[in-house]
């Protein structure tokens, strides 16, 4: 599940630098971190992150959260007896990864996941050759190191890749490629900007996957933080030195607020900002998309399938159950698979009832192992479009994105309103450790004001 492991870069995972105090007035009175107030609106993995590092540096900081958890995306569910990730589940690439030594330091259990373990079927329940498989990802990857030659910020990646290849947009194997190697790992095909749909960094090293839960980082992080959960933010008054919040009817006051929640929340203006925000910001929300993507566990007495990491089907309809990720090779006292939605279909599955769900999943296990496997004994889902709280799963390079849309999302107003998150991340946006290195970046110039 590699993401992004089509991006070549000849730097990847270079560390964000220290911030270097300047020297030049050596008059300048330092203000005492203890009288200043900071409020972090979001207690998922940036605002966490911020908060943490302004808290050590002796801030007053208080995290508002709208849902009764901690963690936002990093959310874990644990109704089975196991973990369930509903959000974030691998550490992609662990060399140089913030994510790696967070993951140490907190506790979190990981895996390495190999792509290499794999099986893949065609509609029929044939299976298909693994040198067929393997000549197509590589030929995939040609394709993806050079398509944007042909791009344009206002074509889709669908549509330019269709006018090029218009047997492949059609083919079985193809489809089920771009729908779990591109459509998974950005946004929508039809909306993918055809120019910008391979930008951003990556983290070399092996895929490791969490065993006991991604959110054993949240409740490492929110260690001795004042975090208030069921606190939802409407208002934000910026207009004087003093910022005002307007959280559950009631006002709070601080020096610097720092807004972490999803590019979703945005887009759907949930927080009304006096004066309004900058009009460079406002287009880099509409601009930037929001992908959505489910995750489906299903649990069954005893396993029937292949003793693989992945197991692959090529349905006719794309973006559809296409890809099981086999628990049993982390957990192995857990008959499980888990398997994904996408981009449209992904909104449509939120629509169907938990058996409209298991009865369209079991047809692609049925087509491939056989009309007499059993029914799963459970199902847990989640719905991150109609999630309030996210209003999709991340970003990605929509048409009419422009990279500086990152760089916008990011820029602090007045030095009292600032912004994280991993929409804010140009390099880093979509993943667990571009939020991080939001936050941190984030109380990094709050600390450099003082």
């Amino acid at each position: 599940m590699q993401r992004r492991k089509f991006i070549k870069h000849s730097m990847a995972g270079v560390p964000i630098a220290a911030s270097l105090l300047s020297t030049a007035c050596t008059s300048k009175e330092v203000a005492d971190p203890k009288t200043k107030r900071v409020l972090v609106i979001g207690a998922g993995l940036s605002g966490l992150a911020a908060a943490r590092q302004l808290h050590e540096k002796g801030f007053i900081v208080t995290v508002l959260e709208a849902q009764n958890t901690i963690g936002g995306r990093l959310r874990t569910n644990r109704s089975t007896g196991i973990a369930f990730d509903e959000g974030a589940s691998w550490i992609h690439g662990i060399d140089g990864n913030p994510m790696t030594t967070l993951a140490q330091q907190a506790g979190m259990q990981t895996y390495p996941t190999v792509d290499e373990s794999r099986v893949s079927y065609d509609i029929g329940g044939i299976k298909r050759k693994a040198a067929v498989y393997d000549a197509a990802e590589d030929e995939l990857y040609a394709i993806l190191g050079s398509l944007m030659k042909q791009g344009s910020n206002t074509r889709s990646f669908e549509s330019v890749f269709n006018a090029i290849y218009p047997t492949k947009a059609n083919d079985r194997l193809w489809r089920f490629f771009l729908s779990t190697y591109v459509t998974f790992d950005t946004g929508d095909l039809d909306k993918l900007s055809s120019l910008l749909y391979n930008e951003g960094e990556e983290y070399s090293g092996v895929e490791t996957i969490a065993t006991n839960g991604y959110d054993t980082i949240a409740t490492y992080l929110a260690k001795g933080l004042d975090i208030r959960p069921g606190q939802r933010v409407t208002a934000i008054d910026y207009s004087s030195p003093i910022v005002k919040i307007t959280h559950n009817g009631s006002i709070s006051e601080a020096d610097y607020v720092i807004v972490t929640v999803p590019l979703g929340v945005l887009k759907k203006e949930s927080i009304r900002f006096t004066p309004m925000l900058p009009a460079s910001k406002q287009v880099a929300i509409r601009s930037v998309g929001m992908n959505c993507v489910n995750k489906f566990l299903l649990i069954w007495e005893k396993a029937f399938w292949d003793d693989v990491q992945y197991i692959s089907y090529t349905p006719a309809v794309r973006d559809k159950f296409n890809y099981f990720v086999n628990v049993r090779k982390y957990q192995p006292t857990v008959n499980a698979l888990m398997t994904f939605a996408y981009a449209d279909y992904a909104r449509q599955t939120e629509t169907m009832t938990d058996t409209q769900v298991v009865t369209e999943i079991m047809a692609h296990l049925r087509d491939i192992y056989g009309t007499g496997i059993p029914e799963p004994a459970t199902l847990l889902r989640t719905k991150w479009q109609n999630n309030e709280f996210t209003f999709g799963a991340y970003s990605y390079t929509a048409i009419n994105t422009e990279m500086t849309h990152f760089d916008d999302l990011a820029e602090a107003i007045d030095n009292r309103l600032f912004f994280a998150g991993e929409h804010t991340h140009i390099d880093y946006f979509s993943t667990a450790h571009g939020a991080w290195l939001s936050g941190i970046r984030e109380a990094g110039k709050i600390i450099d004001l003082l």
